[in-house]
């Protein structure tokens, strides 16, 4: 795991200053503490820093094709490197090292761009070939690992890891994007098609793009995408054993390391699995870490120590308490961008406790997406069962009346929150799965504006671009489409984000291997029947790891790495929740009614509404904005 960064120009191949390269992949110094380098040529620079995992000690980046054509600085992991070297060393190519990184450079040499469907990992890297003039830039197929462009006033293009590697660059200018804004006002993070600065851009998961000497850069193409159209026939027992199948070869591919290795342990479905089929690969106890909370009611150590019982691993925990808030400086200066899943805390938390005794741990993320185990999921398939027996020309009157008129009850279960059923069913189903993913709801935030900060958005609502790729996915069903919109939209965006960005911090690399792209394709077609049972999500998936796991793990209700921030700033954190309205940098923007966020706290604080997630939002905002240094 690594960090990169570089700059290429578009337009006449100006020398680059390899300070420069330098400076900005210094500032990704976490993501790679143990090497770094810098390679120039004619137009282009590329720079590296090495968190060594495979080849511990060869492998040094940027790094030189054999007949050095090309030149690649690379990060992530591409787990069935090992066969694609004995297929290429078959066909006449000579590796002088034992890692990946050079069986990239082998692949590009033989297939071109066609080699990135050969490559099953994580990766975000850079590839510059001397002989086509021609810079490569891609990332893998789910978004595990992030890669950030900016286009520069002096015709060039930069891109690292993180923003703060642009950040570095001199030219770079620092202007909120209002639209970013209303994106994250909407979602709790900047999402993949935008960033929270202009001018800046992020390579969408599973595109590619080819820049060229003296031509303007093209948009990025897309060579991967997830297709639930299909789907897979048989019983449930064969369905059970191929997913099985999948799982076993997803986790084994990703224990594969030079150095200490282990897992996190929620004690939920998702970790639980991955750490019983860890055991059984292991002839050697795994290593797993948990995070708890002072609050009873949402933690799961009990679980967690349950199943480390269960297969003998060797355990640690630890428990986060309010004073935890302390870290949020850290976290802003962590995500760069806005990013307000109170989760990454806790996130950041086992990392920094992983980390003291490995240096790869394995975690559960992906499952709820691939499998449809999320609570919303279940509720728009039914929601979908209900349009399809009611026109939409009685729907929308009626149930836009009821939802307007009802009462609010941010209290009570989503199933009792009448008035969010009946607005989201007097839409389509694009519509109601965007509000039922959203975090404010767009009549919310037009209270929250200030009348310029409307007229900047000019209309914009940050729910189009959902629904548009809603509409167009290749799906079946609405819950198809539902889950299409979670791994590739809420998936890269929040999810693998959070991950990356909190186990970077430490210098920790987290794999995914639910995320494995065989193991994602297969879920997509299975019948629905095999994801949803009743109001049981990743019916399947649960039924399969009864073998391993406890029914009081596999089926009591999903409870997720939530963090207490409700409490806290009801409680020791009241002063931060008033202190939001007032927030210097956010008064200076002009983008909201500083009366109205006033009165928003105070009603929270009180325990007649339930606004943590907005004040949270807020509060990560305004410390955003003041790391990068801008007012609006």
């Amino acid at each position: 795991m690594c960090g990169i960064a570089g700059i290429f120009h578009c337009g006449i191949p100006k020398p680059v200053d390899p300070e420069r390269v330098g400076r900005m992949s210094d500032a990704l110094a976490h993501r790679g503490p143990d090497g770094s380098g810098v390679w120039t040529g004619p137009g282009v620079g590329l720079g590296h820093r090495r968190l060594s995992i495979i080849d511990v000690a060869g492998s040094p980046q940027p790094m030189h094709s054999a007949d050095g054509r090309a030149t690649i600085v690379f990060n992530g992991e591409i787990y069935n490197y090992r066969e694609l070297r004995r297929e290429l060393a078959s066909e006449g190519a000579q590796f002088r090292t034992d890692g990946d990184t050079e069986v990239i450079l082998a692949a590009w040499a033989r297939w071109g761009v066609e080699c990135l469907p050969r490559l099953h990992g994580m990766f975000a890297f850079a590839l510059y070939d001397a002989h086509r003039r021609e810079l490569l830039l891609a990332r893998d197929r789910l978004g595990v690992k992030p890669l950030f462009m900016a286009h520069l006033s002096d015709g060039s293009l930069a891109f690292a890891s993180e923003l703060k590697g642009l950040l570095a660059h001199p030219l770079l200018r620092r202007e909120a994007d209002p639209l970013a804004v209303e994106d994250y006002l909407t979602w709790g993070y900047v999402p993949d098609h935008r960033s929270i600065l202009k001018g800046v851009e992020k390579l969408p998961a599973g595109h590619y793009r080819v820049l060229r000497h003296e031509t303007s850069p093209p948009p990025p193409v897309q060579w991967w995408d997830v297709d639930f159209t299909c789907r897979r026939t048989g019983s449930s027992a064969d369905l059970s054993a191929e997913l099985l199948h999948h799982m076993r070869e997803a986790v084994a591919s990703r224990m594969i390391a030079d150095v200490p290795l282990g897992a996190f342990l929620s004690g939920g479905v998702d970790s639980s699995s991955v750490v019983a089929l860890m055991a059984e690969s292991s002839r050697d106890p795994v290593k797993t870490c948990s995070i708890g909370f002072d609050v009873a009611a949402l933690d799961e150590t009990a679980y967690a120590e349950q199943v480390a019982l269960r297969f003998g691993t060797d355990h640690r925990s630890r428990t986060v308490d309010p004073d935890d808030f302390s870290a949020v400086d850290r976290l802003a200066t962590m995500f760069d961008e806005p990013f307000a899943d109170a989760s990454a805390l806790p996130t950041w938390r086992v990392c920094q406790l992983a980390r003291e005794t490995v240096t790869v741990a394995l975690s559960g993320d992906g499952a709820d997406e691939a499998f449809a185990g999320y609570r919303r999921q279940i509720f728009h398939a039914r929601e979908e069962q209900a349009r399809a027996l009611l026109p939409a020309a009685l729907r929308r009157p009626v149930f836009g009346a009821l939802g307007a008129i009802w009462p609010k009850a941010d209290w009570a279960p989503r199933p009792l929150r009448a008035k969010t059923t009946f607005q989201s069913l007097a839409d389509d189903g694009a519509a109601g799965y965007a509000r039922a993913l959203g975090v404010v709801p767009p009549e919310f935030r037009d209270a929250l504006y200030t009348d310029r900060f409307a007229r900047e958005i000019d209309g914009y609502r940050a729910e189009d671009p959902l629904m548009k790729m809603m509409r167009s996915a290749p799906a079946r069903s609405g819950l198809d489409r539902a889950q299409y919109a979670d791994l590739k939209f809420w998936l890269p965006g929040d999810i693998l984000t959070k991950v990356d960005r909190t186990s970077m911090d430490v210098s920790l690399e987290a794999r995914e291997p639910l995320l494995d792209h065989r193991l994602i394709e297969f879920a997509a077609q299975l019948p629905q029947r095999e994801r949803i049972r009743g109001r049981q999500g990743k019916w399947l998936l649960k039924h399969t790891m009864r073998r391993y796991l406890p029914d009081d793990v596999l089926f009591r209700p999903k409870q997720g790495f939530v963090t207490p921030i409700a409490q806290w700033l009801r409680g020791p954190l009241a002063g931060e929740a008033r202190a939001i309205a007032s927030g210097a940098r956010l008064a200076h923007t002009g983008w909201f009614d500083e009366i109205r966020l006033g009165t928003i706290a105070e009603a929270h604080i009180a325990g007649r509404s339930d606004h943590s997630r907005l004040l949270w939002q807020l509060l990560m905002l305004d410390r955003s904005l003041d790391r990068l240094g801008i007012s609006g």
